[in-house]
């Protein structure tokens, strides 16, 4: 039997703030001209944003949902990171069900895709990785989610982690291998990347490694990976996320940007200040995809966080100093394009054949969008709707 194509018709929506139009959707996609006999969501004039793809988010850390977790102070990553697995230890309230609260709630806020990166370390086991695996199946209908096995306690550091690494990777639990800071925290840079790359390379998974270290220090780890990239084939397989020592760069952020770019490694930024975010049209004009991310959401580390990509794209704006609509609209272009291009999934850009994927505000126009941040009215994705009001359905 021939299955009979899935059509709706979403009237009166305004792509991107533009006029008023029909919106066909056929099986999942944007389809061209006119259709009979299909469902048909009223719309009510509003503007249609892409959808948002959140390239960095720790799921498996958070306290979303949880009773108030009162930080205590934390000199650096190490002491961040033992608070991390008292976090883990304490809560009730297992992985699995954490992320899946806190990942729902991003889809109500308009997320389609996220990248989550989980701990990894003899602390937890697999317990991360599992955990966020459980609440990506649970909401597949909704969200694509790529998971990290995350070393956040390093490998030279944390006896033990490279075995587990390789554990999630085998058994499937994780789809991409991490890293973080191999000289300044691990003190192990090549022995670190060395064991990254290889099993990046024996396991056929992409590479997506945390990089705080900044100056000449960064810049050599950013050349470092850049050069096992195009060592193992691994172009367009390979991210970054924060690489601080790119802004900092100075008189060398040409050259840096350009072996990034020639070499197909891809950044991302979570737009924390105005001296760290990365300057997201420079690293363009060298070839170089950059996302943005929510990274972690009222954890250990900070009582801050939503995983709302759009407030997101708002703080992006911000911190870049955006004053015109073009520089407005470019924040949001990252938090949707960039990060679809990052992850790997094609752009939902209301074109015939892109996903439907999209999401509905009131509003005038899109920068002002990004500077109001409307609640969001409708999610779709794939042509269905997933979230009305803020409330999954």
């Amino acid at each position: 039997m021939t299955a009979h194509p899935s059509t709706t018709i979403f009237r009166d929506l305004r792509p991107l703030g533009g006029d008023p139009v029909d919106l066909v959707v056929v099986d999942g996609r944007v389809a061209a001209g006119p259709a009979d006999g299909a469902e048909v969501v009223d719309c009510g004039g509003r503007v249609a944003l892409p959808t948002l793809v959140d390239a960095h988010i720790h799921p498996d850390k958070t306290t979303w949902g949880e009773p108030w977790y009162s930080r205590r102070p934390a000199r650096g990553i190490a002491e961040l990171g033992e608070q991390d697995a008292e976090v883990f230890a304490t809560l009730p309230t297992p992985v699995g069900a954490r992320a899946e609260r806190l990942m729902g709630h991003a889809v109500t806020r308009g997320t389609r895709a996220m990248r989550a990166h989980a701990d990894i370390a003899p602390a937890y086991g697999l317990a991360g990785v599992e955990g966020v695996r459980e609440a990506a199946r649970n909401l597949a209908h909704a969200l694509d989610v790529q998971v990290v096995a995350f070393p956040q306690h390093g490998v030279r550091r944390a006896p033990g982690t490279a075995e587990l690494m390789e554990e999630a990777l085998r058994t499937g639990a994780a789809d991409l291998i991490g890293g973080i800071d191999p000289t300044e925290f691990d003190e192990d840079p090549t022995g670190q990347l060395d064991l990254v790359f290889g099993l990046a390379d024996r396991y056929g998974v992409g590479v997506d490694i945390h990089l705080h270290e900044g100056g000449e220090t960064g810049a050599r780890t950013l050349y470092a990976i850049a050069e096992r990239t195009r060592a193992l084939g691994l172009g367009g397989k390979v991210t970054v996320g924060h690489a601080f020592a790119v802004p900092q760069a100075g008189d060398g952020f040409d050259a840096l940007a350009a072996a990034l770019g020639e070499a197909g490694v891809a950044l991302t930024t979570v737009a924390s200040d105005p001296y760290r975010v990365l300057p997201v049209e420079r690293l363009r004009g060298h070839g170089v995809l950059v996302g943005l991310g929510s990274d972690g959401v009222r954890d250990a580390w900070s009582p801050f966080g939503d995983a709302d990509m759009l407030h997101r794209a708002h703080q992006l704006a911000k911190v870049s100093r955006a004053r015109t609509d073009e520089q407005l609209d470019a924040a949001l272009d990252t938090a949707a394009h960039g990060g679809a291009a990052v992850v790997g999934l094609p752009a939902a850009d209301f074109t015939p054949g892109a996903p439907a994927d999209f999401v509905l505000v009131e509003g005038e126009c899109t920068p002002q969008v990004v500077v109001d941040l409307p609640p969001r009215n409708l999610v779709v994705r794939a042509g269905r709707v997933v979230a009305r009001d803020g409330v999954l359905v």
